[in-house]
């Protein structure tokens, strides 16, 4: 498969959408960020590396970070984590209080905000004073300790997450935290601040395209822990645009609103990319049609 020259067709055929759209301006950091911005990456098992455009500038990588709250929890507290968080597509906001309240504090899947508590607080449970077992982790899977979190990303979560601290608070009414909640919180604004680079983001979700393997071989999870979170960022990992997601490109993903998305191929690829401009969904537009187009030209992916 000759990605070198796919990725430069593709750079060039979303050319006209980048900057279009609209950028998460009620995070201001991201407001401020750049609206060119492009960037792609294509890692495959063996480890070649293709990318195009701005793929080594980090970014707020945001709820892609879920993904590996999601796999360290898993590997913690194994089917356990699937009695207090469902895995079915919410149909609702990410951050909705209403479903939350309906459906009694058990969140419909683990990628909207309040399943990403419930998950931070399982995580908690196992983490000593002064450790940071999600850093750590991502640390692992992407083999860089320079991975951190972007402190004024975390302090603008944080002045403007009031909508967080009531899904906590209601988990809490319903014992579904056990922790408490400015913890659990301090530890989700922390996570949303992560940042990377697409080829960083390719090399850290390596191992769910190998089944578990991260890029120097190393068990990230097990092959039964790697299908069901792809099974989970194919359903519910791009906000409520799933359906389109499947129909166009056809690979489970998980998007941030800071304009990154991440898609795997099972035993192929990891392909990431970066525009920080976004759908009415919240997806980023030329990100979309970049994965759309690989897909499309490599004719690749899991239909």
């Amino acid at each position: 498969m000759d990605y070198a020259r796919i990725l430069s067709e593709i750079v060039e055929e979303v050319r006209p959408l980048v900057g279009k759209g609209r950028a998460a301006e009620y995070i201001p950091p991201l407001a401020e960020v750049p609206r060119d911005r492009f960037g792609m990456v294509v890692r495959t098992v063996g480890n070649e590396v293709f990318q195009v455009g701005d793929s080594g500038e980090r970014f707020s990588i945001q709820s892609i970070a879920k993904v590996f709250s999601l796999t360290l929890a898993m590997r913690l507290e194994g089917d356990a984590v699937w009695e207090r968080v469902g895995r079915e597509p919410s149909g609702s906001a990410f951050n909705s209080l209403v479903q939350l309240e309906v459906e009694r504090g058990i969140p419909r899947n683990p990628f909207i905000n309040a399943g990403a508590l419930v998950v931070l607080d399982m995580i908690l449970d196992h983490q000593a004073e002064g450790a940071d077992l999600v850093l750590d982790f991502v640390r692992r899977a992407s083999a860089d300790p320079s991975v951190g979190y972007d402190e004024s990303v975390a302090g603008a979560e944080r002045a403007t997450g009031h909508r967080n601290r009531a899904l906590a608070h209601f988990l809490r009414s319903f014992d579904n935290l056990g922790n408490d909640p400015d913890r659990v919180l301090d530890a989700y604004f922390r996570l949303c601040s992560i940042s990377m680079s697409c080829a960083g983001l390719a090399t850290a979700f390596h191992y769910l395209a190998t089944g578990g393997l991260s890029a120097g071989g190393e068990e990230v999870a097990t092959p039964r822990q790697a299908k069901r979170v792809n099974s989970v960022m194919l359903t519910c990992g791009v906000y409520d645009e799933a359906g389109d997601y499947a129909y166009r490109v056809g690979l489970p993903a998980k998007s941030g609103v800071g304009g990154g998305v991440v898609a795997v191929m099972p035993g192929r690829f990891v392909a990431t990319v970066w525009s920080p401009c976004l759908s009415e969904k919240g997806n980023s537009l030329a990100g979309t049609m970049a994965l759309e187009l690989l897909t499309t030209k490599t004719a690749l992916s899991v239909f």
